[in-house]
């Protein structure tokens, strides 16, 4: 048994595909099929019912995976401790991050990011929450950065942000004139949603009282696939839409005018790092959330922001 073994057999669990295994492995399909097959001889086990498409581990076999990841993460652990000894900052740090942060968040740590510290490789996967979750949990990807909180024991959540929701509207929608906005003031037959499977579509629901109108509503609302097409089909006169805080650095000075603030309680959602809690990699999570905390700017920034851009 060796940990190329135990790397491989990870890779087919991951993608539950010999050829794509391989391909992700850098080796030949048959170099990487021989070399778990000699692993089932030498443990007496068949870890992969090769009948099935896709491939799926036996009941031994998911035995066996998650030891072979909890013995990769300690040989992981073994590099970090070298790494820490010598005063390196290096390694490979796998990120996902949902659709909806991804945009705005991206582009305000990661050129400081790679620069401080060239020596870690960073790769960033937009991922839904629950395909976020799966793949942490998997010890496919190492950190997600989504919307908390989770409610999963086996993860640990870490703040980063909190942001508000406000309202977009088209200028011919009734409630355009209103400068500020409450949830009753919403008709849920003309509001966008993003479509399922996007946690902030759940988020607005319930943030903003919704649940109940969307429920005796005849018409309820449309879906879209992202925050940008709300809003572009909001400019087309066509509706209103919820956006986080986050968003309206990208919108143009004539689009910031068809903003709307909630009244007091303001609606809004949590941004978390967050991780299994049995992590190898915590000198490179570190750095990483250090480097976030700095780019973002100030609760009081973006306040001041707002007030200006309601002034304006």
């Amino acid at each position: 048994m060796n940990f190329q073994q135990l790397e491989y057999i990870v890779a087919v669990d991951q993608h539950r595909h010999f050829l794509k295994a391989a391909e992700s492995c850098n080796v030949t399909q048959a170099t990487l099929s021989m070399m778990i097959k000699k692993l089932e001889e030498e443990l007496g086990v068949v870890i992969f019912d090769r009948s099935k498409q896709p491939v799926i581990p036996t009941e031994v076999g998911i035995e066996v995976l998650n030891q072979a990841r909890k013995i990769l993460q300690e040989s992981e652990q073994m590099h970090q401790l070298v790494q820490l000894e010598k005063g390196e900052i290096s390694g490979e740090l796998r990120v996902g991050i949902i659709p909806t942060v991804a945009p705005y968040l991206l582009p305000l740590f990661i050129k400081k990011f790679t620069n401080k510290y060239p020596k870690v490789v960073l790769k960033v996967s937009e991922l839904t929450t629950e395909d976020l979750v799966v793949k942490l949990k998997s010890s496919q990807i190492d950190i997600g950065i989504l919307a908390t909180p989770l409610k999963e024991k086996s993860i640990k959540e870490f703040p980063l942000y909190y942001e508000q929701y406000m309202l977009y509207i088209g200028p011919g929608e009734k409630g355009f004139k209103k400068e500020f906005v409450l949830p009753k003031d919403i008709d849920v037959n003309r509001l966008l949603l993003l479509e399922e499977g996007h946690c902030m579509r759940n988020q607005v629901l319930n943030l903003c009282e919704l649940k109940k109108q969307s429920q005796v509503s005849s018409g309820l609302m449309y879906e879209a696939g992202s925050i940008d097409t709300l809003i572009n089909l909001v400019d087309t006169d066509f509706g209103m839409t919820v956006i986080p805080e986050f968003v309206i650095e990208k919108l143009s000075k004539s689009q910031k005018k068809q903003l709307r603030p909630f009244k007091d309680p303001v609606p809004v959602r949590e941004i978390s790092m967050v991780m299994n809690y049995e992590h190898v990699k915590a000198r490179l999570v570190r750095a990483l959330r250090d480097t976030i905390l700095k780019c973002i700017p100030s609760k009081e920034q973006r306040k001041e922001k707002l007030r200006v851009l309601l002034i304006d």
